[in-house]
């Protein structure tokens, strides 16, 4: 090609990503400039405006279609060869092994006078996209000016500068799009890359070879920064285009954009571990450099928003991403979570304002659940009101505000916990300490109805029903409150104090219809013992009927206060002093009557649910006591049960003793001895004598 025509060509490739200048005004004239030959090349450049790089295309093509060389020109079909050269179809083996940059940076150390490639074999390459091949040329032609006169230099310069730019704006055009051309074009981008390593390792040895040289303004290029910059580009480009993410129904607008970068991050970031990598020479980090632009941005637009106003299902969602959704979801792919792992990229957002963040979740979160435990209440009370049966589950009265409290509570912890563990702890912490003020509100309303509704229609199932409720209070407690909570102690022990309340007023009638019954014992003195304690479980089973509508722990409980009830009573009939028995056959059959009287009340109250065996003993060892005459048996018996029921005291065994008329003064006060010096226990698990005050 002559250098007049080479002349004419070279306006058409004053253009490239940075700076380009659009537009061909003036251009006619510059053409008309170049026809001169003696006019040297950056005049003939700087005559015309530069056009666009699709304009560079199209008009050089139709002026290379008008030269006779043109339809001579040989076809080239570049490649990458294994060690990272590029090839072109024809190249020698040899030629393969050194590359092109190679084998022509040897010629020229060989034979300075072999003529350097040409402007025209370079924009053949650029042409066809065999980017490393032309970027190769570029550098054989750019070290080929050394050579060159100073004025040669200055003009040839240009040339070369004009081509790289055109190379850098293909080079770059290519990996901006690097995500697209991934898996649709790999053998253009894997040209563009190699291009781009190329320009590094010049730049490289450049930089080893000659000394700082701030006039120097062509070396080093520093294509990689302008790579990290571009790779920067893409990525805030991708992240902030929200049209790529189908709209999630029923999700706000943050909720949007955090599905749209976490997707649009996975995605992309997947495609660079699977095919973008393997391109790159590992000294360029690209994996890293990827997913640290893409974490920097997440993050940039998480700390935007948590420094905004946030609404409260927004900062749910926004500590969700934080803490579980972006750390976890993005390590699914077993390759791309190894990646991740090498890379650290750390939280989306600083630890000060996620505990900013935290906190006012745990501020709302609290807040709404008080206020609706203090609904769940209200409107138990105005249940309560419209005195209507409540409803019955598997035979037993239930109420739903139990159900909706534990639901409540267990709803938010288990959104905290998804959150993070951490999260959902403090809130646990929260709702146990506004449990129990929660109940105390319970109490104080069930009292208010007890002592208020008395005659409603459906007073007791209410009650029962009520007292239902604190069972699954108490089992929610207990299974979930730590053993050293503070306020576990404090809900437990509230709903017992609920429980007994209620207890008291369903036993009420009963104890109020045994009390003369049992008054038939001292006033007959045992006499028909039998037919008075048949009275006596007769009554109390018609209202036990009732009772069997409790949960059966609750039954079991009460069933144990009435079986407690029959023998105390039972008890203080005996205390009575209201008869003596001088003889001992009276006493053996005293004795024989309380014994049969015991195994009849003990049947009874087994049979009913009652599991409080600690009683069984309680009468017989008393019948025991009166039936002996031995006055050491006597004291052995009531040592043991003394042990056996600690809570009794001097004044109850004196009074109990009355009975036997045959013990002398000294006797009596060597039996009573034994509990002289003890003090009878308050403390015991289930107390017995302790309830019984002797007039």
């Amino acid at each position: 090609m002559t250098r007049r025509k080479m002349m004419k060509m070279l306006p058409f490739f004053q253009s490239g990503p940075i700076g380009v200048r659009n537009g061909s005004e003036g251009c006619i004239d510059a053409n008309r400039q170049l026809e001169n030959p003696s006019a040297s090349v950056a005049e003939q450049v700087s005559a015309c405006l530069e056009p666009s790089g699709d304009e560079i295309w199209s008009r050089y093509q139709q002026k290379m279609n008008e030269r006779p060389e043109a339809a001579c020109r040989p076809s080239r079909t570049s490649s990458i060869t294994s060690n990272g050269s590029c090839t072109s179809a024809g190249d020698s083996p040899e030629k393969g092994k050194k590359g092109i940059k190679g084998i022509l940076t040897s010629a020229l150390k060989k034979m300075k006078k072999t003529k350097p490639p040409s402007v025209k074999q370079v924009m053949d390459l650029l042409e066809e996209h065999k980017l490393c091949d032309a970027a190769q040329y570029l550098i054989v032609l750019e070290k080929s000016l050394s050579s060159k006169s100073e004025e040669g230099l200055s003009t040839s310069q240009q040339d070369v500068e004009s081509l790289y730019e055109v190379l850098k704006h293909k080079v770059f055009s290519t990996l901006k799009d690097s995500l697209l051309l991934a898996k649709t074009n790999p053998e253009l981008l894997q040209q563009a890359v190699e291009a781009l390593n190329e320009q590094e390792k010049e730049d490289q040895n450049y930089t080893s070879e000659n000394p700082p040289d701030q006039n120097m303004q062509l070396r080093p290029r520093k294509w990689k920064e302008l790579w990290i910059a571009t790779i920067k580009e893409t990525v805030e480009a991708r992240m902030k285009d929200t049209s790529r993410t189908p709209k999630t129904e029923n999700l706000s607008t943050l909720g949007q954009n955090l599905l749209h970068m976490g997707k649009t991050m996975k995605e992309d970031l997947t495609i660079v571990v699977k095919y973008i990598k393997e391109l790159y020479p590992p000294e360029f980090n690209v994996f890293s450099t990827y997913a640290e632009f893409y974490h920097n941005y997440f993050a940039s637009q998480a700390k935007k928003n948590a420094e905004s106003y946030l609404e409260d299902k927004d900062i749910y969602l926004l500590l969700s991403w934080v803490h579980n959704i972006y750390p976890k979801d993005m390590r699914k792919d077993r390759v791309l979570a190894e990646e991740l792992e090498k890379v650290k990229l750390g939280s989306l957002l600083p630890s000060s304002l996620r505990k900013e963040l935290e906190n006012k979740y745990l501020d709302s979160e609290e807040a709404t659940i008080k206020n609706v435990l203090s609904k769940c209440l209200d409107k138990e009370i105005q249940t309560w009101k419209e005195d209507e049966e409540p409803e019955k589950l598997n035979g037993h009265f239930q109420s739903l505000l139990a159900i909706f409290v534990i639901q409540s509570i267990h709803s938010g912890q288990m959104r905290a916990k998804d959150i993070s563990v951490a999260v959902g702890e403090e809130l646990s912490c929260r709702l146990w300490q506004e449990l129990p003020a929660f109940l105390r509100s319970y109490k104080d309303a069930f009292e208010d109805f007890k002592e208020r509704s008395k005659k409603q229609r459906y007073y007791k199932p209410i009650l029962i029903a009520s007292i239902n409720n604190c069972w699954n209070f108490r089992d929610y407690a207990e299974e979930n409150m730590a053993d050293k909570n503070e306020n576990r102690a404090i809900v437990l022990s509230t709903l017992s104090n609920i429980e007994n309340s209620g207890f008291e007023v369903l036993l009420q009638q009963l104890f109020a219809q045994l009390k003369p019954i049992y008054k038939k014992f001292t006033e007959n003195k045992w006499d028909s013992s039998n037919e008075i304690m048949n009275e006596i479980i007769k009554t109390t089973s018609t209202h036990i009927s009732d009772f069997r509508t409790l949960k059966d722990p609750l039954y079991q409980a009460i069933m144990e206060k009435i079986h407690t009830r029959l023998v105390k009573e039972y008890i203080v009939r005996l205390l009575k002093r209201k008869f003596r028995l001088k003889n001992p056959a009276q006493q053996q059959n005293l004795a024989q009557n309380i014994s049969k009287n015991a195994a009849d009340l003990e049947a009874f109250c087994t049979s009913n649910g009652s599991q409080a065996t600690w009683l069984n003993l309680a009468l017989p060892k008393l019948a025991e006591i009166i039936r002996l005459q031995d006055l050491g048996a006597i004291k052995i018996e009531v040592a043991t049960f003394a042990m056996t029921y600690p809570d009794i005291c001097k004044r109850h065994l004196e009074a109990f003793l009355y009975i036997k008329a045959n013990l002398t003064h000294s006797e009596l006060k060597s039996i009573l001895g034994y509990l002289a010096d003890r003090t009878a226990s308050t403390s015991c698990r289930a107390p017995l004598f302790s309830n019984i005050n002797l007039s």
